[in-house]
């Protein structure tokens, strides 16, 4: 699979490159993966997209040396130079969770050049008030930082959140597994903070795929309890040409069959 290596200002992007077809798909993968998931959308998308899935940073081999969190106009930068390197003008976007916020930041601003947007189970459909308070203010950075070295705290609020029936218990494993060493507790502060300006506005991002006319899909698993399919529904209210596919899984959704359901709801 040929490797893509994308230098930008003090800082270097890797990804990798997938497909032959004339049109562009830009890939943005979920925390704690890399731009590799997408390969399996080959089989399915290859001759249709060239696939290219970039690693954010401190994923993969992206190296991330600004200084500064990542801001929209470094998104914006980015797609820029990838429509530069393939000889495109226009492109099309999907992504998975965490990906999928990304994926909304980049419509507020490019929509009229993109021609298609498949969001996977994506964050940024609801606002999440531990994200907001542990990134957006000055004391809960801090309290997110200490935390993070000495997670006794967390770990009694997480038990407490489960016995009082706050956290379901697929939220519960879920924060447990993301937490429970030092190395996944220092990446899940530093993702959060590098990107807490990486917050869509949900309302500007409908309004410009309406514009733009913007085909949109959008998938779901039923049995998801992170990002549950009811979000989906609520932001697919109708004033944007979207398709919803919910499917009998959990939040995993990149899958080969996966694409092939992308495709078929794909507009031609």
């Amino acid at each position: 699979m040929p490797a893509l290596n994308l230098p930008y200002l003090q800082s270097e992007f890797s990804g990798v490159i997938a497909g032959s077809g004339d049109e562009l798909l830009i890939c943005f993968h979920g925390f704690g993966e890399s731009a590799s998931r997408f390969t399996c959308m080959e089989p399915a998308l290859g001759n249709i997209f060239t696939i290219v899935a970039l690693d954010m940073p401190f994923h993969g081999h992206t190296t991330w040396n600004e200084g500064r969190d990542v801001e929209r106009e470094d998104l914006e930068a980015l797609i820029k130079k990838i429509l530069e390197r393939f000889g495109k003008q226009r492109f099309s976007l999907m992504g998975y969770s965490m990906g999928g916020r990304l994926v909304m930041c980049i419509v507020e601003r490019m929509a009229a050049l993109i021609n298609h947007v498949v969001l996977l189970a994506p964050d940024g459909l609801k606002d999440n008030p531990w994200h907001m308070i542990a990134t957006q203010t000055r004391l809960g950075n801090r309290v997110f930082l200490y935390n993070t070295h000495r997670p006794a705290l967390f770990f009694r609020l997480l038990s407490i959140g489960r016995k009082w029936k706050l956290l379901n218990e697929s939220v519960y494993k879920f924060a447990l597994h993301r937490m429970d060493s030092l190395k996944k507790r220092r990446l899940v502060y530093d993702v959060w903070t590098n990107m807490r300006k990486m917050m869509p506005s949900r309302r500007r991002c409908k309004k410009m795929m309406a514009r733009y006319d913007v085909d949109t899909v959008m998938l779901f698993g039923r049995f998801d309890r992170i990002i549950p399919p009811v979000l989906g529904e609520r932001f697919a209210d109708g004033s944007f040409p979207c398709k919803i596919v919910i499917l009998d899984t959990g939040h995993q959704l990149l899958t080969e069959s996966a694409g092939f359901i992308i495709r078929k709801n794909l507009r031609n």
